[in-house]
C-alpha cells in the first residue's frame, strides 16, 4: 500500500517489497518460531515511509527513524504521571535522558527527509506522494505553506502514531488467528485472489478479514488509555469533575465491559454481523477515540490493517508457540515477551 499519483494504491510493488524479509522468517517446515511484533512493526513502518516519502524502510534515514522509535517506545510509559500529578521539579523522571536522545535522533532523520523533499519540490523532481501534497498545499487563510519545522511535526505525527498503532493491532490479530484455526482459514480463503490488480474498491470483498481486525481492535485496542481535560464541570455517575480535571478514558475497559458487550472477553468476529452489536459499537467502541479528536487516520489504518492481515495469512499458516503472550502498555499495547508464532508457507 502506498500513495502514487494522488491515489492510495493497494497490493503490487509494496507487497513484493516484504518478500525478502518474509523468506527469512519462514523456515522449512515452519520449525523456527517468529516474533511477529517485529514483523508487524517493520511492515507498518514500510507502508508509512512509502506513503509519505516514496522510500522503503531500508532507506538509511527511514531505518534510523524505525530503529530509534523502538528505543523511544520502550522507554515511554503509558501515562505520564508528571502530567497528571503536581510532582516537584527536583523529583527525577526515569528514562528521560534516553527518551530525549531517541526523540532527537528521530527528529534529525525526519528533518533530513523533509529537507530533501523540499529540494526536490524546488527542482520539480518530487514524487506525487503524501509529503509533497502536504508541503505544497498553502494555508487557505494565510496562503503560506508549512515551515520545515512544522512539516517535521506533521511527519512525526503521521509516522509515530500511524505505524506503531497499526503494528500493535496487526500482531495481535495474527495471534488471535493462530489460536482460532477456523477463523484463520476463512481469512486465507478471502485472501486467495489476484493481488496485482487489487484496487481500493476490492476491500469490500475482505469482509470477514475486516471483522477479525475490528474484533482485534476491541480486544487489544492499540491505545488502551487516553487522557482528556475537562473544559467545564461534568458529572459522571454521581461524581463531579471540575474544570481542568484530568480524565483517563480506557478503551481497554470499555471494550471488555460485561454490561456493554456479549461475551466480552471472547474472540468472536461474527458479532459484527449481529444487530445486538450495533448498540455496543455506538456506546462503547472507541479504538480510534471519538468526537472532534477522533483519529484522522482511522480509515487509512483500517485499510492497511485489513490488507496486511490478508496478505500475511494468505501466504502463511500461523500457529501459536509457547505460553500465551501477556499484554503490557508502552505507547501501545504490546506483549511483554513478544508474540511467538510458527509461520509455514501455504
Amino acid at each position: 500500500m502506498e500513495y502514487q499519483n494522488g491515489q492510495l494504491v493497494l497490493g503490487g510493488a509494496p507487497a513484493r517489497a516484504h518478500a525478502p524479509r518474509l523468506k527469512r522468517i519462514s523456515r522449512p517446515e515452519g520449525t523456527v518460531p517468529c516474533e511477529v511484533e517485529e514483523v508487524a512493526s517493520y511492515a507498518a513502518a514500510d507502508v508509512m515511509f512509502r506513503t509519505l516519502f516514496s522510500v522503503p524502510i531500508e532507506d538509511r534515514l527511514a531505518a534510523q527513524v524505525f530503529r530509534e522509535f523502538h528505543v523511544y517506545q520502550r522507554t515511554q510509559p503509558l501515562l505520564n504521571a508528571g502530567a497528571l500529578l503536581p510532582l516537584p521539579r527536583w523529583m527525577p523522571r526515569f528514562h528521560r535522558r534516553r527518551t530525549r536522545q531517541a526523540a532527537a535522533s528521530i527528529r534529525s532523520a525526519l528533518a533530513a527527509l523533509v529537507e530533501m523533499r523540499a529540494a526536490q519540490i524546488a527542482a520539480g523532481t518530487a514524487p506525487d506522494d503524501l509529503s509533497t501534497k502536504i508541503m505544497t498545499q498553502p494555508d487557505p487563510e494565510t496562503g503560506q505553506c508549512l515551515l520545515t519545522e512544522e512539516m517535521v511535526d506533521q511527519v512525526a505525527i503521521f509516522f509515530l502514531a500511524g505505524h506503531e498503532t497499526s503494528a500493535s493491532a496487526l500482531a495481535w490479530a495474527l495471534y488471535l488467528l493462530a489460536t482460532h484455526p477456523e477463523a484463520q482459514e476463512r481469512v486465507a480463503v478471502e485472501a486467495a485472489r489476484d493481488w496485482e490488480s487489487f484496487a481500493f474498491s476490492d476491500l469490500s470483498g475482505l469482509s470477514f478479514t475486516r471483522a477479525v481486525f475490528r474484533e482485534t481492535l476491541r480486544l487489544y485496542p492499540p491505545v488502551p488509555m487516553m487522557v482528556r481535560e475537562t473544559r467545564r464541570p461534568e458529572t459522571f455517575r454521581g461524581r463531579t469533575a471540575p474544570v481542568g480535571a484530568q480524565c483517563v478514558l480506557s478503551p481497554w475497559h470499555l471494550h471488555r465491559h460485561e454490561r456493554l458487550w456479549e461475551n466480552p472477553d471472547g474472540f468472536d468476529p461474527g458479532r459484527w454481523r449481529r444487530e445486538a452489536t450495533k448498540e455496543s459499537e455506538r456506546r462503547a467502541y472507541i479504538p480510534f477515540s471519538a468526537g472532534p479528536r477522533v483519529c484522522t487516520g482511522a480509515g487509512f489504518a483500517m485499510a492497511e490493517g485489513i490488507l496486511l492481515l490478508a496478505r500475511l495469512v494468505g501466504a502463511f499458516r500461523v500457529e501459536a508457540v509457547g505460553a500465551p503472550p501477556v499484554p503490557v502498555a508502552h505507547l501501545t499495547v504490546r506483549a511483554r515477551d513478544g508474540i511467538l508464532l510458527r509461520l509455514e508457507r501455504r
